[in-house]
């Protein structure tokens, strides 16, 4: 077999194969073996009708089909790591010659990754805010702690902001009511935000058993339909604290005084500060080292295909998919780039590193690192697992490397960052985390339930794009491991 590649632009190439008749031999001989144990021909057993007849009854067309159906899959891949190509997605495979007894000449057109020169990555400088904990940051926190702590008493007077409501809803266009656009029984705290657009006025001012209707765009399946809503308080509560005394310190917390909470919650507070810092830190440190790479051709038909896929229920606008475009082009780029780096550090994956990252997404996930792992293998995704915490590693690898000072101009000590947000002391490694390894692809944008609606949108957005770019980059981390599950596919779909 011989193949040449002509490069049709810097993300596609055009492979032309060309195979000796006498390398399908086995093929063939194995293509007559199947159709004989299908076909049933008088006076002849199932799986013993000899070739001579099946070419008759059949025809050797069929059979040569049958045979480079078989052979083409292994003949693609082949060519693939005989021209060193790291193919993206689904080959186009054209036969363009191919008759009895002559060689099998195809085509097969494949976006492939781009070509990365990378930059001078060790020693890039940046600037985060100052790790600093002001004095409403601790005041929140003991406002939450109090809120764990409250009680909800029923109160007979209209709602008012910070009040809990329950209520019905029920959403209808031009009077026929929206599928699953009803609910009864929420439980709602005015104020808080993250339902619909309109719900807090509508409910502010009403009691209990009372109606109003306000018009709104919904979200989810029926994203941006404007509906007329209908709610209806069937409850109103108050929340009431307790005091902030030595009691509540004791009832919540292992300290016998309020002085001492209110020490470790300020403690909990600065350790929060670090870990926000540190991802400032490595965020900054990636999208300098992106800049500094300068332009990476993508692959458009890739980036369209996915963007159709994720806008394919309807959802969305025109800013909405641009959007969602621009993250996915971003986060691509990322993928490319951390991966050539990989692979220029020669980074491996060590089977600790790979358990610590089971563990970690089970535990955001709330379930068994067992049933997970099994998940994973299951679902033929530990490649583009194993990919996920290398290019962690070398991204951990360009923070390490890194001058990040803060605002205060003094010098990060990211090295010796503890994943709690502590500090080691000098010469102290153990439990020390690197940031890098907690570069999460599939959750490049914070996606925490706090903040407006339109925030955790965007993040959300932001990690569905982070975590299509991955699927996409993995498909040649896996091409290049040797697995050509999908090149099989194709090759028999398109043959």
């Amino acid at each position: 077999m011989k193949s040449v590649v002509e490069t049709l632009n810097p993300t596609r190439v055009r492979l032309a194969v060309e195979v000796p008749f006498a390398e399908l031999e086995s093929n063939i001989k194995s293509a007559y073996q199947r159709i004989a144990a299908q076909v049933t021909v008088p006076g002849f057993r199932k799986g013993k009708v000899p070739p001579v007849v099946i070419d008759q009854r059949i025809g050797r067309p069929v059979v040569l089909e049958e045979a480079v159906n078989e052979a083409l899959p292994k003949l693609y891949g082949d060519a693939i790591r005989e021209n060193d190509l790291q193919p993206l997605g689904q080959p186009e495979v054209d036969i363009s010659e191919f008759n009895d007894g002559e060689e099998l000449k195809f085509t097969a057109e494949v976006a492939v990754r781009p070509k990365i020169t990378l930059p001078e990555w060790e020693g890039l400088e940046v600037q985060v805010d100052d790790a600093v904990v002001e004095d409403s940051d601790v005041e929140e926190r003991l406002e939450a702690l109090r809120a764990r702590f409250g009680t909800l008493v029923g109160v007979e007077r209209p709602a008012a902001d910070g009040d809990f409501v329950q209520i019905d809803l029920n959403a209808t266009a031009d009077g026929e009511p929206i599928e699953g656009g009803q609910a009864t029984g929420v439980s709602y705290q005015i104020g808080k935000g993250g339902m619909i657009d309109g719900l807090d006025e509508a409910v502010t001012g009403l009691s209990a058993g009372e109606s109003t209707t306000f018009r709104t765009k919904l979200v989810g399946t029926h994203e941006g339909e404007e509906v007329d809503c209908e709610v209806t308080v069937t409850a109103v509560k108050e929340q009431q604290l307790p005091e902030l005394d030595d009691e509540f310190a004791q009832l919540a917390s292992e300290f016998d005084t309020l002085e001492e909470l209110k020490a470790d919650v300020q403690e909990q507070a600065l350790r929060a500060a670090r870990i926000e810092q540190a991802m400032s830190a490595r965020d900054k440190v990636l999208d300098l080292l992106l800049e500094k790479v300068g332009d990476v051709p993508l692959p458009d038909e890739l980036v369209q295909e996915q963007v159709e896929e994720h806008f394919s229920d309807g959802h969305g606008d025109d800013d909405h998919r641009a959007e969602y475009e621009e993250q996915f082009r971003k986060n691509l780029k990322s993928q490319f780039v951390l991966d050539e780096l990989v692979k220029a550090e020669n980074i491996e994956v060590a089977q600790d590193e790979l358990s610590s990252y089971i563990i970690q997404q089970a535990m955001q996930q709330r379930m068994d690192p067992n049933q997970l792992a099994q998940r994973i293998v299951d679902q033929g995704n530990l490649p583009s697992v194993m990919a996920d915490v290398a290019r962690g590693k070398a991204l951990a690898q360009v923070v390490e490397k890194a001058n990040v000072v803060d605002a205060s101009g003094k010098r990060v000590e990211l090295d010796r960052l503890r994943e709690d947000g502590t500090i080691a002391e000098p010469g102290e490694d153990d439990g020390a985390q690197q940031v890098g390894d907690s570069f999460e692809f599939a959750e490049i944008e914070d996606d925490s339930a706090a903040g407006d609606q339109a925030a955790d949108a965007d993040a959300v957005e932001g990690a569905e794009a982070a975590d299509d770019a991955a699927e996409v980059a993995d498909d040649a981390a896996e091409a290049a491991d040797g697995d050509q599950d999908d090149a099989d596919d194709s090759g028999e779909s398109k043959a």
